[in-house]
């Protein structure tokens, strides 16, 4: 494995966290809701399962996904149904103004709910594979592959950090505010578009 290999890898793997999808919305409307904490923590939960998923490609989770498609197609059709509950939950609540103690409260969720968005969509697997596949050779080392999977984990760090102390500043939080009904329910859209499209996706 070569330097040029991970530069590679990472300019992808920027580009696909900074494309719209359920994990780019929970952590804008975490950090612009909760403010930097919370954003954080919800980025830290996103980026761990992230991770996650490339180590079971390395180790060849999308194998055992073709030998038994049924596991592949329980996985997603949790995963729909999981954002598509997130996105009716979203949508009855956008009119309800912030309670500042129920931020407070659900610091303690926010790393679990990072963590479930990307577990929700067991396509993160196939798309890492095709990913390591196309960038990285076959026969590289297990110290390679636990590089690669560290290195992935601190880029997403970095990267939702970033996100949250941008988008929790006061100028952000009251823009937010101001418009927070009508922002939900366009994440609460998106999110329930994207989760339909999981469910019906073959």
């Amino acid at each position: 494995m070569e330097f040029t290999h991970i530069i590679a890898f990472n300019a992808t793997l920027l580009a696909a966290i900074l494309s719209p999808g359920p994990a780019m919305l929970m952590s804008i409307r975490a950090s612009l809701s909760g403010g930097f904490r919370q954003g954080f923590t919800v980025g830290l939960g996103l980026a761990v399962m992230a991770a996650t998923w490339t180590a079971l490609a390395l180790l060849g989770l999308d194998g055992i996904f073709t030998l038994f498609p049924w596991a592949y197609l329980t996985l997603k059709i949790a995963g729909a149904l999981y954002l598509i509950w997130i996105a009716v939950q979203t949508w009855r609540n956008a009119r309800k103004p912030l309670n500042p103690e129920g931020v407070a409260a659900r610091q303690g969720k926010s790393f679990l709910s990072g963590l479930s968005v990307n577990l929700a969509n067991p396509k993160s697997v196939l798309f890492a594979s095709a990913v390591l596949l196309v960038i990285f050779p076959q026969d590289i080392t297990l110290a390679d592959k636990a590089f690669v999977v560290l290195n992935h984990l601190i880029v997403e760090i970095i990267c939702y950090a970033g996100f949250a102390l941008l988008l929790s500043t006061p100028a952000a939080r009251d823009s937010y505010l101001r418009a927070k009904t009508v922002m939900d329910r366009v994440a609460a859209g998106v999110m329930g578009a994207l989760g339909v499209r999981l469910l019906l996706d073959r």
